[in-house]
């Protein structure tokens, strides 16, 4: 969240801030009568309890010099103070309550250099890569969706059966892909200073508040019980949205010593979400799931050093995409596309020729997006209680969170099954996977299993 402080001094930064990022639900004005009255309810009580603490050292001086008249009035007094004190701490107390609320609504204002625009359409492209040395592609690219039914690697009819529409089987040499994605993207974040954490998968709410996807976003959480709304039973707990969640969430409320950072962390988890796409956009395949498969990448730096520390982050999940050969590209989110927490974001987009896209290259596909790489300065770890020391002998300090996917599995399997696509229906596995796929070069198949490979009319 904001500091109280920033949104004393900058009220008008932070409305334009609401504005820019296209927030309409946050009565600025509210928050700030509701700050002001609470700062004169904290000068108030002040002012009661050293008036108080006066009175009371007199009572006994009155008794000693047998000035029991004026000590039974200073009694008095004292009563009535302690009565108002309590009056006023009960109040700011509420106040308290209503202002951390109110904080918790007010997203991450942009960084200075991050494009106004109203939506994604005024995203900004920064630059394309791997697109000088395109292979070669079938004259028609199958869709993965079709291609992967075909192959018989992916099974959406049986993966909607056993749980329901968004989730399906990958099988076979489909299974081997995604266990050799998520082991290529381990091997080459570790090569570049990463240390594995393996995180539990259900989160609290509190870890949910912690990086930001509560209180506003608890519709596309997965509750571990009967309802989305508040109070939740004992359990309190919701199935990972990514692991940003609970990696970031590790040293909360703790303080590092600054020889700890910058701390260089990734993880693997399934992750779970109601809405992974917004309403309208395309379900077919494995583009948009309700459960999937990433490496996330979670970094811990210095303030002064976190948008150097950003640019590192892009270039470090890039790398996979550049040892993979896949073409891709950056788009700087605008603020009307900025989320609520970040500061800044880059989104890297692999290019997956199965289907048209307008405004795509001139080889038609459409653009998917692998990895979203956010700077949060401060507004996590305020949250959270992240801190750090500089110097042992001096005060604690906010430090900066960085997240980044590395990368996010389905679609980078999508942009391989059909960029590696050939005219033959088999794929091409990448160099780079193949020492996790035993081997294999090509992705050719397999036979259906049951009675229903024998077509129709068998009984």
């Amino acid at each position: 969240m904001i500091s109280r402080q920033f949104l004393r001094e900058n009220p008008e930064t932070v409305r334009e801030a609401l504005q820019n990022k296209g927030v309409d639900d946050v009565d600025l004005d509210r928050v700030l009568e509701v700050d002001e009255e609470w700062r004169s309810l904290k000068n108030r009580g002040d002012d009661l309890r050293h008036e108080r603490n006066q009175t009371s050292s007199k009572i006994g001086e009155l008794k000693a010099a047998g000035e029991e008249e004026e000590a039974e009035a200073a009694i008095e007094r004292s009563q009535k103070l302690k009565d108002e004190l309590a009056d006023v701490e009960s109040r700011a107390d509420e106040l308290e309550a209503e202002l951390e609320d109110a904080l918790m609504e007010i997203p991450q204002i942009p960084h200075e250099e991050v494009p106004v625009g109203e939506d994604e359409s005024e995203n900004v492209e920064l630059r394309r890569e791997g697109f000088e040395d395109l292979r070669g592609l079938p004259e028609e690219v199958t869709p993965h969706y079709d291609l992967g039914e075909e192959l018989g690697i992916l099974d959406f009819e049986r993966g909607a059966k056993v749980t329901g529409g968004g989730f399906y089987f990958t099988k076979g040499d489909g299974a081997m892909l995604e266990h050799a994605l998520i082991q290529f993207f381990l091997e080459t974040h570790r090569e570049q200073g990463y240390s594995d954490v393996f995180p539990p998968v259900p989160v609290n709410s509190r870890s949910m508040e912690g990086t930001g996807q509560f209180p506003k976003f608890t519709e596309d959480a997965y509750r571990l019980g009967e309802s989305n709304e508040a109070p939740y039973d004992d359990d309190d707990l919701w199935l990972c949205p990514t692991a940003e969640v609970p990696v970031t969430n590790m040293y909360r409320d703790e303080i590092l010593l600054d020889d700890d950072l910058p701390l260089k962390l990734q993880a693997y988890t399934p992750n779970f979400r109601r809405e992974a796409g917004e309403h309208g956009t395309e379900t077919r395949g494995i583009v948009r799931v309700h459960q999937f498969n990433k490496v996330e990448m979670v970094n811990f730096v210095r303030p002064e050093e976190s948008y150097e520390r950003f640019e590192g982050l892009v270039d470090e999940a890039e790398e996979v995409l550049r040892r993979l050969g896949l073409p891709y590209r950056i788009l700087e989110m605008c603020t009307g596309d900025l989320g609520f927490t970040q500061a800044k974001k880059y989104d890297i987009e692999v290019w997956a020729p199965g289907d048209d896209m307008e405004d795509g290259p001139e080889e038609g596909g459409r653009w998917l997006e692998v990895s979203s790489v956010s700077n949060f300065e401060a507004f996590q770890a305020r949250r959270a209680g992240l801190r750090y020391r500089p110097e042992r002998h001096e005060s604690a300090e906010y430090l900066h969170t960085l997240n980044g996917s590395g990368l996010a599995v389905p679609r980078v399997m999508v942009a391989i099954l059909e960029y590696y696509q050939n005219d033959d229906g088999t794929v091409t596995v990448p160099e780079p996977l193949r020492p996790y796929m035993g081997g294999r070069e090509r992705i050719e198949g397999h036979d259906p299993v049951g009675e229903s490979a024998l077509g129709a009319g068998t009984d």
